[in-house]
């Protein structure tokens, strides 16, 4: 076997690159623990709210793959992923940033910002994934996306713990008598979003990649076709690795729109606090998503995903066990140990999607990664439609602690489903 590649070469370029998920990773926590809260402000079930986050997922499931796509057959001066992301994602963050501004006037105004803001947001959201397989060796990609994480990770601590404190703030709007708070947050969010993207457009030049590429390989299928060749492999790897992530993510995406209003309603926490439970896990994001990409390229990326999902089976059980443990506890010591518990979650669950990805590129070539990087997205949004109005039922018939035990199951389901995966490690390529 060949000597393994240092990631030390890559580690600016990949750090860069990273700025784009660090915009994401500061405007998906605050959406995720905010939007909901807003809703609640003029719908009272919890099922309905449910139905309502899933509005974001039903545009990317359709616009990821799409963009993704196209942007595989984008030919400009300044690459083929540059262009999506300096044009879509400023747009993005002034959107983002009039949201709560839209949440004081009316419900049909909020949902109509919301709706334009992810149009904008899941447009860019492939083309910029697909910036680190364009740029970085496929052996390489678990360590890369390891730090492309980490960097998502620091948005998440950025915006949940840091910036989310704005929210308890009151400042006078125009047009209200009395000062409001639950804004503040959103508005720098987006000024820090256009600071990364002018920071990842002037140093990282997508057209100096040094990541070999294959003449033979570049040659362009027809969209659809590329996909059917995607399903109908012979070998199920890649099938099988995206019915697994469905699982996952219907796990985490079922719990994760209410995680703020549990925390509000059960934990009695304020609008500002209320984040700190998405924090925890970025905080994990942060810590351990470089060493689960290091950790995955010595024993293997199918081994380490399904130890972690093993793993965070036992996590959300213990959740869910924690929730009639600790009801005579008082509320700090309630709180502590809950955000103690969603810490070890994020250390497990970075580790499974530090490493999925990576398995999915390792299945393609040059001119198929923004295809691959599509069904990633494709599949993963499925299961944000899927997962929040079925977890938001349950809420409403069983209670809040249910939505623990929901996840739990998936994350059972995607355990053994990953069995069936046998691609995708870093030494494929060596072996054809």
């Amino acid at each position: 076997m060949a000597e393994r590649k240092s990631l030390k070469g890559y580690y600016l370029t990949t750090f860069l690159i990273g700025l784009g998920f660090f915009t994401m990773g500061l405007m998906d926590p605050l959406y995720d623990t905010y939007i909901p809260i807003f809703l609640a402000k003029y719908i009272d079930s919890s099922s309905l709210i449910g139905m309502i986050m899933t509005f974001d997922n039903i545009l990317a499931i359709f616009l990821i793959p799409i963009t993704s796509a196209l942007s595989d057959r984008l030919d400009t001066p300044i690459g083929r992923r540059m262009p999506f992301v300096v044009i879509l994602l400023p747009i993005a963050a002034l959107l983002f940033g009039l949201i709560p501004f839209a949440a004081l006037s009316s419900l049909w105004l909020l949902v109509a910002l919301v709706f334009l803001f992810n149009l904008s947001k899941q447009s860019v959201r492939g083309p910029v994934v697909a910036l680190m397989p364009d740029m970085v060796p496929g052996d390489l990609r678990s360590e890369a996306n390891g730090v492309i994480n980490t960097m998502g990770g620091i948005a998440t601590i950025l915006g949940t713990v840091a910036l989310a404190r704005l929210m308890d703030v009151y400042i006078s709007i125009p047009g209200h008598e009395e000062p409001v708070n639950d804004i503040l947050a959103f508005p720098v969010a987006s000024v820090f979003v256009v600071l990364a993207v002018v920071l990842l457009f002037i140093f990282v030049k997508e057209r100096n990649s040094q990541v070999p590429r294959e003449s033979g390989k570049e040659e362009k299928e027809p969209i659809l076709r590329s996909l059917k060749v995607v399903l109908g492999e012979k070998n199920k790897s890649a099938l099988f690795i995206l019915i697994s992530l469905l699982c996952w993510f219907i796990a985490y995406q079922g719990v994760l729109p209410f995680v703020g209003l549990y925390s509000v309603e059960v934990l009695g926490t304020s609008s500002g606090t209320a984040s700190l439970a998405a924090g925890m896990v970025g905080i994990a994001y942060a810590i351990f998503a470089i060493p689960s990409g290091k950790i995955a390229h010595r024993f293997g990326r199918r081994r380490t995903i399904r130890v972690c999902l093993a793993c965070l089976v036992a996590v959300t059980v213990l959740v869910f066990i924690h929730s009639y443990l600790t009801a005579s506890w008082n509320g700090t010591a309630r709180l502590l140990t809950f955000w103690a518990l969603l810490f070890l979650f994020g250390v497990f669950w970075v580790s499974v999607v530090t490493n999925s990805f990576p398995m999915l590129w390792q299945m393609s070539d040059y001119s198929t990664v923004g295809i691959y990087t599509g069904l990633y997205y494709f599949f993963s949004q499925a299961a944000s439609i899927i997962a929040p109005p079925v977890s938001g039922g349950c809420i409403d018939l069983f209670g809040y602690p249910s939505l623990f035990l929901f996840t739990a199951f998936f994350m059972a389901v995607a355990f053994f489903t990953m069995r069936k995966v046998d691609r995708g490690e870093p030494d494929d390529l060596e072996k054809a």
